[in-house]
């Protein structure tokens, strides 16, 4: 199945890109997807601890049950102002 993934703003940077699509297997999870990322691009994992995932218009957890073609966005902590 495939997902699009969206990396904000210092994860932007550190992916290298604004978006891929990314290929896995069916059933995968939001966990998943994770460490096939920070295979890819190792420096993403110094933020495991405080990356916050959407999917849809929803954060999700790290269980979250990935569907083909949805879009899946990886941000760092929320921030007030």
């Amino acid at each position: 199945m495939k997902v699009r993934v969206h990396f904000y703003a210092q994860l932007r940077d550190l992916a290298g890109t604004a978006e891929r699509e990314v290929e896995l297997r069916e059933g995968a999870r939001i966990g998943d997807l994770l460490e096939l990322l920070y295979e890819d691009q190792p420096v993403l994992r110094q933020q495991d601890k405080t990356i916050l995932v959407g999917a849809g218009l929803e954060f999700v957890d790290r269980n979250h049950a990935l569907k083909e073609g949805e879009e899946i966005a990886v941000m760092p902590p929320v921030q007030g102002g």
